[in-house]
């Protein structure tokens, strides 16, 4: 009897200790688990998320020091593949180091990040910490088959959303007079140039010269100057070559030819070796 309920303790006392380490209740990440699958990506893990005022989310993916967090149902594979097109931006040579210093320690000194969200209810519940600058990525819109069928395929947004984080928290801030939204920058007074006229608000028609129509109201000059990098860089890397008429009432110049011949400025702005700009466009696979 007594040899049966000494065996019974050290029953109890084994499966209470597995679920102490496998199934504990921790409150700062509002899941049920410590552990997350990292994932079986060559270069970037997946892990545990406990960073102070991000406690939304309940894991997250380094890169090159900027945190790329995930709500707890995105998909691993969506979260690595922002990982991976994150790292292509930065290092777009892929040979393991940052490609511009000046921009990636703006991007850390401003404390940048990228977050995934299933819902956009979850996504409207976080609130951005103080001191940081975030963007947000949809799980549902991030498409990895887009790279690999021709760009035939629903877009992969994930290369405008990493893009704006490259931007806001690095290159904006690392060279104002030239990326950053005011008035005065280079890339404004190229952006103006494109909407035929300089509008605080997108305007109501645009000129009918511009080649830079972007109508959403709820757009002020900063976002369209951000929204105008991300079409002019976009369109030279060739991911717009065969979406002119999901675009073209926003965007015109889809090409690297017809932003070389028309859109001057922004041309020998984005070319401008001294900022080592991205020159291939980010499949999601970084090989480094």
């Amino acid at each position: 009897m007594l040899k049966k309920s000494f065996s019974k303790i050290i029953l109890v006392a084994f499966i209470s200790a597995m679920c102490f380490s496998s199934c504990i209740i921790n409150d700062n990440l509002k899941d049920t688990s410590v552990f997350v699958d990292p994932g079986n990506d060559p270069n970037f893990k997946i892990i545990v998320n406990q960073d102070t005022g991000f406690e939304n989310f309940n894991r997250k993916v380094m890169v090159f020091d900027i945190p790329v967090y995930a709500f707890k149902n995105v998909e691993d594979a969506k979260l690595l593949h922002a990982a991976n097109i994150l790292a292509q931006y930065i290092d777009n040579n892929e040979d393991g180091n940052v490609d511009n210093v000046t921009m990636h320690a703006a991007m850390k000194t401003k404390k940048g990040f990228l977050f995934l969200w299933k819902t956009t209810a979850e996504r409207d519940e976080f609130v951005v910490p103080n001191g940081y600058i975030g963007q947000d990525l949809g799980s549902d819109e991030t498409n990895l088959t887009w790279h690999a069928n021709g760009h035939a395929s629903t877009f992969d947004a994930a290369l405008e959303e990493v893009w704006h984080i490259v931007t806001s928290s690095g290159y904006e801030k690392a060279y104002p007079t030239i990326f950053s939204s005011l008035a005065t920058s280079e890339i404004s007074i190229a952006m103006d140039v494109a909407r035929g006229g300089t509008f605080q608000n997108p305007p109501n028609p645009y000129p009918t010269n511009a080649w830079y129509t972007y109508a959403d109201i709820t757009c002020n000059y900063e976002c369209q100057v951000s929204e105008y990098s991300y079409w002019v860089l976009s369109s030279i890397l060739g991911a717009q070559e065969n979406r002119l008429t999901d675009i073209e009432n926003e965007w015109k110049l889809n090409t690297a030819v017809k932003i070389q011949t028309t859109d001057t400025k922004a041309w020998s702005l984005f070319n401008n070796p001294t900022y080592k700009l991205p020159t291939v466009l980010p499949d999601g696979k970084y090989k480094h």
